[in-house]
């Protein structure tokens, strides 16, 4: 009797180590339609996710300046959204184009979070664009990236990361501490798979 239960133990020991690996989390975080694809740092990562989405057919709007009043006139027009992604990663160039600052778009950021904090909104904290994106890869003295993540990662309800912009295990640390699910890609292309998954597609 007992080495079937020694067996039995290991058994299911090994199925959940070897099960889908989320750090922190054993459980699959999940989201709802309508979705809000936003930008911070507005660099070409949003791009990425919409293709994404409008392969998995999740219903978006795109709008890489959401503010706070955007949430607040969709949920008046009777069909709120029920999902924010926030895209982390600056571009200068991008933010240049659109006539805005890091600071600019913290200010954005924060009150758009507080808004979807307000009507209860899942947060999903995406950076797809790797390591090349963070400030290892940005110019001499450039944190803008670094400070997207700030206002984001740790303010998310899900984290969803191409792992070589982790390799340095940033987005780990702050899945640990604020609990948050932290779900990593190998490439892009992977995404397709991940967000199905949160989405039920």
């Amino acid at each position: 009797m007992k080495k079937i239960t020694l067996v039995t133990i290991f058994t299911l020991s090994f199925c959940f180590l070897s099960g889908p690996a989320f750090s922190g989390v054993q459980n699959q975080p999940t989201a709802k339609e309508p979705v809000l694809i936003t930008s911070c740092g507005q660099s070409p990562g949003p791009a990425i996710v919409k293709v994404v989405l409008q392969k998995l057919k999740v219903d978006f709007d795109l709008q890489p300046l959401a503010k706070a009043s955007d949430l607040q006139t969709k949920k008046a027009s009777g069909q709120p959204y029920s999902s924010v992604i926030i895209v982390m990663g600056a571009s200068l160039k991008g933010m240049g184009a659109a006539g805005i600052s890091m600071d600019d778009e913290i200010k954005r950021i924060s009150g758009l979070i507080q808004e979807a904090r307000n009507q209860g909104l899942t947060i999903i904290g995406a950076h797809v664009e790797g390591m090349k994106r963070r400030s290892q890869g940005a110019a001499a003295g450039d944190t803008t990236d670094e400070q997207s993540i700030d206002a984001v990662a740790p303010n998310s309800d899900i984290l969803l990361i191409n792992k070589d912009g982790n390799s340095d295990g940033r987005f780990t640390i702050i899945s640990q501490a604020k609990k948050i699910p932290l779900i990593e890609v190998e490439k892009n292309m992977d995404l397709v798979a991940e967000f199905s998954k949160i989405f039920g597609k």
